[in-house]
């Protein structure tokens, strides 16, 4: 079975698609982590990211693993440098890249296929795995989805101000509602959930309801 949790970024998704799975026993598969993965690596390599002929080459030399709470590149633990300012800047830009999307769709659908997953991103449920039986899209308020990034990257030792998450987040979000492939929106089926006074726990109690009504 899949569950899909699509939103924007800072609505709490990878936390509660964690706890989610952890609940029922699921697989979790962070795909925002594959675009930032690939993000990164382009930045190492040195390539213009918007440049559709070279993408190609990088994702021919391109080897992703991701094991629990890790994200591997060719061998180089990157789970905490794919969280970086830099990668949140650049990413729009490989996920609105045809020839990524389509490379990383293939990749996400053959790792679940037969198996139970909680797959997280911004077109789990439409575009990816649109037959999905339970779909969740959560949201929070802008202001506090930008506190929540920028406490996570004071944590990590990242100097940025909350004025300058909330612009790029701005941009983002309006980047990745407006992309012709794969546009972050909620599928017509999934449940929207609004986790802005919500505690983690009190998201994860909701969504736990209503995926095991599906099972």
């Amino acid at each position: 079975m899949i569950i899909t949790i699509d939103g924007p970024a800072g609505a709490g998704k990878s936390s509660a698609a964690k706890g989610l799975a952890e609940r029922l026993g699921f697989e979790l598969l962070d795909t925002g982590a594959m675009y930032r993965a690939v993000t990164w690596a382009g930045l190492r390599a040195g390539i213009d990211l918007s440049d559709q002929n070279a993408l190609p080459h990088l994702l021919a030399g391109f080897r992703l693993e991701m094991p629990a709470d890790r994200v591997i590149v060719n061998g180089e633990d990157v789970t905490r440098a794919i969280r970086s300012a830099e990668v949140s800047r650049a990413s729009s830009a490989v996920a609105e890249s045809p020839v990524v999307r389509r490379r990383l769709v293939e990749l996400q659908r053959t790792i679940a296929t037969g198996r139970d997953f909680v797959c997280e991103g911004r077109d789990q449920g439409t575009a990816v795995f649109p037959e999905a039986r339970c779909k969740f899209f959560l949201v929070a308020d802008p202001k506090e989805r930008a506190r929540r990034r920028h406490r996570e990257m004071l944590a990590r030792g990242d100097a940025t101000t909350l004025d300058e998450i909330l612009s790029a987040q701005q941009e983002r979000d309006r980047r990745d509602a407006s992309r012709d492939l794969g546009p972050m929106v909620a599928a017509a089926d999934a449940i929207v959930l609004d986790s802005t006074s919500l505690s983690l726990a009190q998201v994860i109690d909701r969504m736990e309801i209503e995926a095991r009504r599906k099972i």
